[in-house]
């Protein structure tokens, strides 16, 4: 048997921040952007404007490094939005940070974009056989080509045309001299929140708890299918396309902050109440319920509560690693995985252990979290995984994109057990998972686990596919 390359657990594609009548626009988005920091730490940008000029500032790696202490002061402006970027398409290059802007002959536009476009590689297939040239490898700047084409005058006509070309997953931010729009696809995969602060300003946001930082209501999510305009004169709803739901349910499982509200449910009660149904699915006999950290806390707690055995908090977290961009080898590569966790061996030696996470990808952290367990003493080590078994890729904006890479695509769950070196392992069922959910089950994205693509995906697309070729003009 074999099994799948060393490798991080699954990303998301990005996080997206704006607002618009602010003269601290900048600096609110900066302050927005650090509490999505988690949707993506390989570059990070805002671009600022006044209604005559808008100024633009991108970096790589976290905000911290891609911004000193004077870049948000430069950007003046009272309406500004900002994205902190992972890549699932396109190389993680200065080139590829976002937001993208461009001048038109409609004018400027500036694009941030949360998600993958299934249909990304076709439309850049055509624009270039039309003579188009792109400075970057990532699907996201065929947005900019769009809006730029010969079409509407207006601005909402503009983006909405650009909208129904589009195919996949997008949740936008578009700002232009008159205006800023948020758009967010038909089947509103990735979530787009619409708030409002205690000034009355209108901010948009990938989660609700980046409103928290800067004292803003979180007033209602942009419809599937919709566009919400904001300027001078306030706000306006406008719709491109009808609604055809199809929530990701990973971004309940892993990639929401758990202080949020997503697709109507508060995120942390969902991944307790994911723990609860596993005990009920997968019972064990054991003395501890411990969590992989962070995201399989909730789900552990839920875990304990319902089957009555104790929590113990079995790894300790260290909260000052950061990402590693150069792994050139699996052993950095493992050394990197070493430093995040370390077990609390005196919860564990000689216990029979539960231990909990969210997902399982490619097989490498379980199997190294639950072989530190071994070493600390536990007699059992039970893995259970409140999401169940990921057996194809997602072309929506996560990181997995061939069945390859997925540990659970071409190994039975014995084979499993076997490779991540465990007494028992369980993964919820996908009825148990969508059970916990408020809308119907047919409102959320179950691609990852059932195979069934709510969007068609072309054949050929694979991961990277939307142009490898990198700009010849180095830009800093």
């Amino acid at each position: 048997m074999t099994h799948p390359e060393f490798g991080p657990k699954a990303k998301d594609a990005c996080g997206v921040f704006g607002l618009w009548g602010d003269p601290a626009a900048a600096l609110k988005t900066y302050f927005g952007l650090f509490a999505l920091q988690h949707r993506g730490q390989e570059s990070a940008g805002i671009a600022a404007g006044d209604g005559r000029s808008i100024r633009l500032h991108r970096g790589m790696g976290t905000l911290t490094s891609a911004f000193g202490p004077r870049d948000v002061k430069r950007l003046e402006g009272n309406r500004a939005v900002g994205h902190v970027r992972y890549s699932t398409m396109g190389a993680s290059l200065i080139q590829n940070a976002q937001p993208l802007v461009a001048n038109t002959g409609h004018g400027p536009f500036v694009v941030c974009h949360n998600g993958n476009l299934t249909n990304g590689p076709q439309l850049r297939e055509r624009f270039e056989a039309e003579g188009s040239i792109f400075h970057t490898t990532s699907d996201s700047e065929v947005i900019l080509h769009l809006l730029a084409r010969p079409g509407p005058e207006s601005v909402v006509e503009r983006v909405a045309e650009a909208c129904r070309q589009l195919e996949g997953a997008y949740s936008l931010l578009i700002l232009t001299h008159e205006c800023l729009i948020a758009a967010r696809d038909p089947q509103g995969f990735h979530p787009l929140w619409l708030g409002k602060t205690e000034e009355g300003v209108y901010v948009f946001s990938s989660e609700t708890p980046a409103f928290d930082l800067i004292h803003a209501e979180a007033l209602r999510e942009v419809e599937p299918g919709a566009l919400v305009v904001l300027n001078d004169l306030g706000i306006m709803d406008a719709r491109f396309a009808e609604a055809a739901p199809a929530h990701c349910v990973f971004e309940h499982v892993y990639f929401s902050r758990p202080d949020g509200v997503l697709f109507g449910d508060p995120v942390q009660r969902v991944r307790k109440n994911l723990g609860r149904a596993l005990a009920r699915e997968h019972p064990v006999e054991a003395d501890v319920v411990v969590a992989i950290p962070d995201s399989g806390n909730a789900a552990a707690m839920g875990y304990s509560e319902e089957s009555g055995i104790r929590f113990e908090q079995g790894f300790i977290r260290n909260h000052y690693v950061g990402r590693t961009f150069i792994e050139p080898d699996s052993s950095q590569r493992s050394l990197h995985a070493d430093l995040k966790l370390n077990v609390v061996k005196w919860a564990v030696e000689g216990k029979r252990v539960v231990v909990l996470d969210d997902s399982v990808v490619r097989g490498t952290t379980a199997r190294r979290r639950c072989a530190y367990l071994r070493e600390a003493g536990a007699t059992e080590v039970h893995l259970r995984i409140s999401c169940p078994p990921i057996r194809n890729p997602c072309f929506y904006g996560l990181d997995f994109q061939s069945k390859g890479e997925l540990i659970a695509a071409e190994h039975s769950l014995e084979e499993i057990r076997l490779l991540l070196g465990v007494d028992s392992v369980g993964f919820l069922s996908t009825e148990g998972m969508l059970g916990e959910l408020c809308q119907p089950k047919e409102n959320y994205c179950t691609a990852c686990w059932t195979g069934e693509y709510p969007v068609p995906v072309p054949k050929n697309l694979r991961k990277k596919s939307c142009g490898e070729t990198l700009p010849v003009v180095e830009i800093t």
